[in-house]
C-alpha cells in the first residue's frame, strides 16, 4: 500500500488533468483503513453487496462456495454446484461476526452475486442467478440456446428474493420474465429468466429499475446487451421498458443503475471486447429510452454508484489489471464529468485479477464503507472493505 495519502493522489491527478482550479468544488478523500470482513480457509467468498437497514444496522450479502483446494483440486472458479448466498450483520460497519447466516441455497444448483436493495417501504429485495450441473449424457443433448458456462454447468438465469424483517427470513425464489428479445433457454429448457449483477434503483415515485443482460443472437450467445425492466409493485413482477446498450461487437453486462437529482437514469456498464473499458448510457425520460452508449475512457469494472451527502457520486470499481486493486472517482451530481474526474486508488495490493466488485454505503454524513472481494498473493478470496472519510 502506498504511504502517500489518497488526498495527495487526488490533488496530483487534478493538476495533471488540468483541473486544479476545481479542487475546492470536489470533496477531499482520506483513506481511514482497510478492514478484513470475512475470511475462512474452507471457503471461497466473493461478490458482496451491502445495505444500511432502517435501524442503522448493516447487512452484507455475498456468495460463498467450498474452497476446492481442500479436496485436492487445483483451484476455484466462479461456477460451483455448492455456491450459495449468505449474510453478515454489523452495527458499525467495521466489526463483523465470524460466522455468516444462510440467505438462500438454490435447490437446482449454485447461486451467484446477491444484489441487495433496501426499498423505501423498508423491505429488502435481493437479486441473484445461478447454474444447474447436469450429467454428461444430458449435456450432449442440450439445445444450443441452453448456454453451457462450463463443461457440465448450464445457466439457470435469475431470480429474486424478498424480506420483510431486515433480512432474517426470505421469501421463496421468484423468477422474473424473460425479455422478449432474449433467445436463450434455461437448464429446464424454458425461456431464460431475467438476470444481472449490479445495483437496482428505486425512484422517488417507487418505481424499481433493473438493468438485465440479454442475448439477442443465437449465433453469439455470449455477446449480451443491456435492457431495462421496471416494477411498480416493489419487485413482485416486472415489465420490459427499453434497450439500454447494444452493439454488434461490444458486449454489455453487470450494469448498475443510478438516478441523478435532475431525474436522469444513468447506467454504468461492464463491457467485453472494449479493452476492459467501462461504458455509460443515460436516459432523460424515466427509462423509456437511452442515448447511445459511450466509453468512459478508463478501465475498471463492475461499477457501483453511491450518492454522497453533497449529491456528488462516489463511483467505485475493481481494477483487474496490474497493479490489481480497487479504485474510485468522484463524479458531479449529474455524472457528466466521468471523462475528467480523477482516479483515486483505494487499494493496489491485490494478488491477481480475481477481485473487486465493490459496493458502497454511507456510515454517516462523513464516512463511507466500500466492500469488495479481494485476494493477496493470489491467495484465497475473501470479503474486505475500505473506510473512507469524505470532507
Amino acid at each position: 500500500m502506498r504511504s502517500i495519502s489518497l488526498y495527495f493522489i487526488f490533488f496530483c491527478s487534478l493538476v495533471t488533468a488540468g483541473f486544479a482550479s476545481e479542487v475546492d468544488s470536489i470533496p477531499s478523500v482520506r483513506k481511514v483503513k482497510d478492514i478484513l470482513i470475512y475470511q475462512d480457509s474452507l471457503y471461497y467468498s466473493s461478490f458482496p453487496s451491502i445495505a444500511k437497514l432502517p435501524g442503522g444496522e448493516y447487512l452484507l450479502a455475498f456468495r460463498r462456495a467450498p474452497n476446492r483446494r481442500i479436496f485436492g483440486e487445483s483451484g476455484n472458479d466462479h461456477v460451483d454446484p455448492n455456491s450459495y448466498l449468505v449474510t453478515l450483520r454489523s452495527t458499525d460497519g467495521e466489526s463483523w461476526p465470524k460466522e455468516p447466516s444462510l440467505l438462500y441455497a438454490h435447490p437446482f444448483g449454485g447461486s451467484q452475486d446477491p444484489c441487495l436493495l433496501l426499498k423505501r417501504d423498508g423491505t429488502l429485495l435481493c437479486t441473484s442467478y445461478g447454474w444447474a450441473f447436469l450429467r454428461p449424457k444430458r449435456i450432449e443433448q442440450l439445445n444450443p440456446a441452453q448456454l453451457k458456462v462450463t463443461d457440465n454447468a448450464v445457466f439457470l438465469g435469475g431470480y429474486t428474493l424478498h424480506s420483510k424483517d431486515n433480512g432474517y427470513t426470505w421469501s421463496e425464489a421468484n423468477y422474473p420474465p424473460s425479455p422478449s428479445v432474449e433467445v436463450r433457454r434455461d437448464a429446464l429448457g424454458q425461456s431464460l429468466p431475467a438476470y444481472n449483477r449490479g445495483a437496482l434503483w428505486e425512484s422517488q415515485a417507487g418505481v424499481l429499475f433493473w438493468a438485465v443482460a440479454v442475448a439477442e443472437d443465437t449465433a453469439h450467445l455470449s455477446r449480451t446487451s443491456a435492457h431495462l425492466l421496471t416494477s411498480n409493485n416493489a419487485g413482485q413482477s416486472w415489465k420490459y421498458a427499453s434497450p439500454i446498450a447494444h452493439d454488434s461487437v461490444v458486449a454489455f453486462n453487470e450494469t448498475s443503475l443510478y438516478e441523478t437529482p435532475n431525474g436522469d437514469l444513468v447506467a454504468f456498464l461492464r463491457t467485453a471486447n472494449l479493452g476492459g473499458q467501462a461504458a455509460i448510457a443515460r436516459s432523460t425520460d424515466g427509462g423509456k429510452s437511452f442515448s447511445a452508449w459511450q466509453s468512459m475512457g478508463f478501465q475498471g469494472y463492475p461499477q457501483h454508484a453511491l450518492r454522497l451527502p453533497n449529491n456528488q457520486v462516489l463511483l467505485t470499481y475493481g481494477y483487474r489489471t496490474e497493479p490489481y486493486g480497487i479504485r474510485a472517482r468522484i463524479l458531479n451530481a449529474e455524472c457528466t464529468d466521468f471523462a475528467t474526474a480523477p482516479e483515486i486508488i483505494l487499494r493496489e495490493d491485490g494478488g491477481g485479477s480475481d477481485l473487486g466488485y465493490p459496493w458502497s454505503v454511507l456510515l454517516d454524513e462523513k464516512y463511507v464503507l466500500v466492500v469488495y472481494y479481494f485476494n493477496q498473493d493470489n491467495g484465497l478470496r475473501h470479503i474486505a472493505g475500505t473506510i473512507l472519510e469524505i470532507e
